[in-house]
């Protein structure tokens, strides 16, 4: 369960109970986790990628991750107005991750291969919250994962196209 802020504000009253942000806020935090591990993966691809597909794949991933980075962002936000603290070291991604670190610089068809695995990843990661946000009733949290799911499932599909023979 993530920790609650102490905060010399007056308790959150958004119509979602703590417990229940709680658990939100739980889920939304390995979603960060994974989002935040695709994002250094797609980055690392991104300098050391080489190869006829160079330029196609370099520019592909200098997309991906700025999008990741943004999305980065917008799900610690969400953790944040929930009440509780949004995660942010290497420490506390490596736990809540998914997504395993990639050793080495594999061949750009490799580099694809395992993006559409983290794509995929994040994508599962987003869809695990969503019975609490909808026992919940936190409409703000299902639109994010319902995004996020979009992009990340459309993600997959464009490098698994690149991937076909």
């Amino acid at each position: 369960m993530a920790k609650k802020l102490k905060n010399n504000v007056s308790d959150i009253n958004i119509g979602i109970n703590e417990s229940d942000r709680s658990k939100i806020a739980d889920g939304l935090s390995h979603l960060l986790a994974d989002t935040y591990t695709l994002y250094l993966k797609t980055h690392n691809f991104h300098w050391n990628v080489t190869g006829p597909m160079f330029n196609t794949l370099h520019l592909m991933f200098e997309t991906q991750y700025n999008e990741l980075a943004l999305a980065v962002d917008q799900i610690a936000e969400r953790i944040r107005a929930l009440g509780f603290p949004a995660p942010g070291t290497y420490k506390d991604y490596a736990k809540l991750s998914s997504i395993k670190e990639t050793e080495g610089v594999p061949s750009a068809e490799d580099m694809i291969g395992l993006l559409v695995e983290g794509q995929e990843a994040v994508a599962r990661t987003a869809r695990s919250i969503f019975p609490v946000v909808d026992k919940a009733s936190d409409e703000s949290t299902a639109d994010l994962l319902t995004q996020r799911m979009q992009i990340h499932e459309k993600t997959a599909w464009m490098l698994r196209s690149m991937l076909e023979k």
